[in-house]
């Protein structure tokens, strides 16, 4: 017989919208950091920060002795100002691995180091079809693609009178909307959509008087898409579970119901008993699940892995579709995955 859990649906959209619609690229996450801290401080759950500014919420369990992991990410793709042309656009180099055609035409902020915002848009060099012959089919990446900033500007010395200098943050806009029919429809569902469901997660457990069996300490990291954020991990962690994207695709069984249960990615297989046991579970709860192979992808586990942290290591997440572009999920998804993860812990 399925175990029942009483999750709020309403609590887990509301939380997703306001998670994903909130700028964090990575490098600059100390602003959602007090956001999710604010989220979770009225559960009553103990909320520290690491040095580099990564979230370590803590769950009393029933069993002391033991530590089990949590780990998702709050950092998302982004772009950061390269350099100021002459004629008063930006060039851009990227933060982590956005898919650079789908950045074409979409709105941004800059950022200045002083706080100060200005909105723009990512454009090809040859934006205009009545003009350019090459306007369909130039290539778009950073070398052909530019900010054009919504102010008065001609010169490079008109962009600098505004505070805007190499090194200022980008904020992509995530165009974030929630169907009637429950699709999760955003930029950087990747992986702010786990981070809403391990929020929704507490949010039960707090809600339910519900106890994990061992200690849980999450990790929400902030350096994720560049590859080091759960390098450092608490000691007392055995086994960790990396709450990501699922992927799909290609021939992967994945889809946007579903959770999927990551059996290897790029960094190698994932610990064998830990992610029979997910399977296990998901199979005997009825639960819309699929197991698949990553064949581009590294997780939060593989960073504290790499970084020689002794410890057992399982990933599973939500189905995304269109990973890295405009991403779409279905609230079952998250649902499955929430069910997944209170299935392990409690």
């Amino acid at each position: 017989m399925s175990k029942e859990f009483n999750i709020n649906r309403e609590f887990l959209l509301s939380t997703a919208n306001e998670i994903l619609k909130f700028h964090s690229p990575t490098g600059f996450c100390f602003e959602i950091m007090d956001k999710i801290e604010a989220m979770v401080l009225p559960l009553g759950y103990k909320f520290e920060r690491t040095n580099k500014g990564c979230g370590i919420i803590t769950v009393e369990g029933e069993n002391c002795d033991l530590t089990t992991g949590l780990c998702a990410h709050v950092d998302t793709l982004g772009a950061m100002v390269r350099s100021i042309t002459a004629s008063g656009t930006l060039k851009f180099t990227i933060l982590g691995g956005p898919i650079l055609p789908t950045l074409d035409s979409e709105y941004c902020i800059i950022r200045t180091r002083n706080g100060k915002e200005y909105t723009g848009t990512f454009l090809s060099t040859s934006p205009a079809a009545h003009v350019f012959e090459d306007s369909k089919s130039k290539t778009r990446d950073e070398k052909n693609m530019e900010v054009r900033i919504d102010e008065i500007v001609k010169s490079k010395s008109d962009v600098e009178k505004l505070g805007i200098a190499p090194g200022d943050f980008i904020f992509i806009d995530p165009k974030t909307t929630i169907t009637e029919s429950g699709f999760i429809k955003s930029r950087f569902i990747d992986d702010k959509g786990s981070v809403a469901a391990i929020i929704t997660l507490l949010e039960m457990m707090h809600r339910e008087n519900l106890k994990p069996k061992n200690t849980l300490k999450i990790v929400i990291s902030t350096y994720e898409e560049v590859g080091h954020g759960s390098s450092y991990i608490p000691s007392d962690i055995s086994e960790m579970i990396a709450v990501d994207m699922g992927c799909i695709g290609d021939d992967l069984s994945c889809s946007e119901y579903d959770v999927s249960i990551c059996a290897k990615d790029s960094s190698g297989p994932y610990d064998y008993n830990m992610t029979t046991k997910l399977i296990n579970l998901a199979k005997e709860n009825n639960l819309n699940y699929a197991v698949d192979i990553y064949p581009m992808y590294g997780s939060d586990v593989s960073a504290a892995l790499r970084s020689g942290n002794d410890i057992r290591g399982a990933l599973i997440g939500p189905g995304v579709h269109a990973s890295h572009g405009m991403e779409r999920t279905h609230v079952n998804a998250l649902i499955n995955t929430i069910k997944l993860l209170a299935l392990y812990l409690i």
